[in-house]
């Protein structure tokens, strides 16, 4: 199974301008509500919760990750150090 990472806004244009300053490039995502990305490397979603964590205050988004099956851990400012932590614990390669 692949990791992903689930991003969500009740805001049209508020996932846009997330990801297109994460990536640096504007993905065009205007009207979508919802975004998905799954990663062969789960160790890659570090570098996005630490991105939304550090900026959770700016944008109006929620954010769930998968690394098993059926499985969603929502993210927030109180467990991403630890749900981080635990990807490097798990994948440590």
């Amino acid at each position: 199974m692949q990791a992903s990472v689930n991003l969500y806004s009740n805001k049209k244009g508020e996932l846009n301008n997330f990801l297109s300053r994460f990536y640096n490039t504007n993905l065009e995502i205007y009207d979508s509500l919802s975004w998905q990305k799954k990663y062969a490397n789960p160790l890659e979603l570090a570098e996005i919760i630490g991105t939304f964590v550090d900026n959770i205050d700016d944008y109006s988004i929620t954010m769930w990750i998968s690394l098993d099956k059926n499985v969603f851990i929502s993210i927030s400012e109180d467990n991403a150090d630890n749900i981080i932590r635990y990807l490097y614990e798990r994948y440590p390669y």
